[in-house]
């Protein structure tokens, strides 16, 4: 029986991204990487709520004591939902063309990012990506980072654990999901999970509690998909919207998933046309997710 996905959240995202339920105000946060935002939405009342940040903003987690871990442009910051950003670290400072791209707190209490090449400009217009440099790290509470593996990306997304000693990401550029071993908290043995799917190309993703991985598909994919442990796809829900980007189970039983989406390097005769995109929207698939990891458990 197909799912039929709604627009809970008229946003007009540029680059909305970094979906995740924070139970404890049972609200979703995300953030706009090109809007320079972070943003907040209550379901249950529709209120919404955002801060602009002082340079874009790429990914953001829930912290064990309330506030929120930050990947901004290179830094990754602590941040307590309004005021300043206090940096905890940085990353690849002595590379001025890359940025930070996916962030999303491990199970380990870490916060693994991931890099890119820069792909946009002062102006928030985009860049062609010309290298495959991005590279994975973990952030721990102390401030340190620490490279995961040496292999590269073209875009890095996608971070989910469907075990502790099991790590799933992507490439966005190359078409294709990744599984890795976490070994001594290192990857190793990295495997093609899904590769080469025909609806668009992987964004970002999240885990339901049966272990199977949701993955938003972006540049005109207009999906999220369902892949199961073995690489197969077991279900797909069409959008509302041409380009997806993250997602996240939320709702008081997690049963609900949220997905954000982008408008970004759409022309003004297709955003005419399609004025949903970059919306929120929400889907109930028929099984429930998995509660978000914080940030110095």
């Amino acid at each position: 029986m197909p799912h039929e996905a709604r627009i809970v959240h008229d946003a007009k995202d540029i680059v909305g991204e970094s979906a995740i339920w924070d139970a404890v105000r049972q609200r979703l946060v995300r953030v706009d990487i090109i809007g320079r935002r972070i943003a907040t939405l209550d379901p249950a009342t529709g209120a919404v709520q955002h801060w602009q940040t002082p340079e874009p903003v790429t990914s953001i987690g829930l912290c064990a004591d309330g506030r929120a871990v930050v990947g901004l442009l290179k830094r990754v910051a602590l941040w307590d939902w309004g005021g300043g950003f206090e940096t905890l670290a940085e990353v690849e400072p002595d590379q001025p063309g890359t940025r930070l791209n996916e962030g999303v707190t491990a199970p380990d209490g870490d916060f693994w990012v991931g890099t890119m090449q820069q792909n946009f400009d002062e102006n928030g217009a985009p860049k062609e990506i010309t290298a495959h440099i991005g590279r994975l790290y973990r952030v721990t509470p102390a401030g340190e980072v620490h490279p995961l593996t040496e292999d590269l990306f073209g875009i890095t997304n996608t971070l989910a654990w469907p075990a502790p000693d099991r790590l799933v990401t992507a490439d966005t550029l190359a078409n294709t999901v990744y599984t890795y071993q976490i070994e001594n908290q290192s990857l190793i043995r990295r495997e093609t999970l899904l590769a080469d799917y025909p609806h668009g190309i992987p964004d970002g993703s999240c885990l339901d509690a049966e272990g199977h991985v949701w993955n938003c598909r972006v540049a005109g994919g207009g999906c999220v998909i369902r892949i199961a442990p073995d690489g197969s796809v077991s279900d797909r829900i069409d959008l509302p919207c041409s380009s997806p980007t993250s997602c996240a189970f939320g709702g008081p039983d997690l049963s609900t998933l949220y997905i954000t989406s982008a408008r970004f390097g759409m022309d003004d005769a297709h955003l005419a046309a399609h004025p949903e995109e970059g919306a929120v929207m929400a889907v109930e698939p028929g099984v429930t997710g998995v509660p978000a990891n914080l940030f110095g458990v």
